[in-house]
């Protein structure tokens, strides 16, 4: 299989659980629920197009490209790693776009090889392959959730119809409401961080990268 890349950098990861934590990124291009094109902002199922914050289309970003196989993928993750830093606790996130359109068990099993954890950052709407060792999901409105289980449930908030409740018996170990960005924001943060003190098995996810103004 061959892989679309986005872009490849290394960072902090910004937010949910994990958030502060030296990471690889891997964006692949492309995504299921919407385009990616300005010209489609008010196109995409749910709404979510509107409000999506994440240049996916293409493979021009830095770092990104086309690879023919999982084993070049993986290397080129390994040399996005500082030669310099210890790889006790390497990290790559998956993420996109929609990860999971390409990201499989070769290229899972590859990135273990080269002592990664390997996290994926996924919209739920197809299941997880074998081998992820952190799985966030951060459901759409007006999408169907097909992964129902894993780490971490980030919830972009609000989103009309997919309201926390709903989610709250499902298989995940950590709850996170994170306000939606926009001309709405600081009103989203409140009526947010209000929802988690009433409700106290969520926590209040803030995107920490845009604050320190970091990728």
């Amino acid at each position: 299989m061959s892989y679309a890349v986005k872009e490849l950098f290394y960072t902090l990861q910004g937010e949910g659980a994990q958030a502060g934590r030296a990471a690889v990124f891997l964006r692949f291009a492309g995504c299921n629920l919407w385009s990616g094109l300005e010209r489609d902002r008010e196109r995409g199922p749910g709404g979510c197009s509107r409000w999506c914050d994440t240049q996916f289309v293409g493979t021009n970003g830095a770092g990104g490209g086309r690879f023919t196989s999982a084993e070049l993928l993986a290397e080129a993750v390994a040399l996005t790693w500082p030669q310099e830093q210890s790889s006790a606790q390497r990290m790559v996130v998956c993420t996109g776009g929609e990860p999971l359109l390409q990201l499989d068990t070769p290229l899972v099993d590859a990135m273990h090889a080269r002592g990664f954890l390997v996290a994926v950052e996924t919209n739920g709407t197809r299941p997880v392959p074998q081998g992820i060792d952190w799985v966030c999901v951060s459901p759409k409105a007006g999408s169907e959730l097909v992964q129902r289980t894993g780490n971490e449930l980030k919830l972009v908030f609000p989103q009309a119809g997919f309201e926390p409740d709903r989610f709250e018996a499902l298989g995940f170990t950590h709850f996170i409401l994170q306000p939606m960005d926009g001309p709405d924001r600081v009103r989203n943060t409140q009526v947010a961080l209000e929802y988690c003190l009433e409700h106290p098995q969520w926590r209040l996810g803030i995107q920490m990268h845009k604050v320190l103004g970091i990728p």
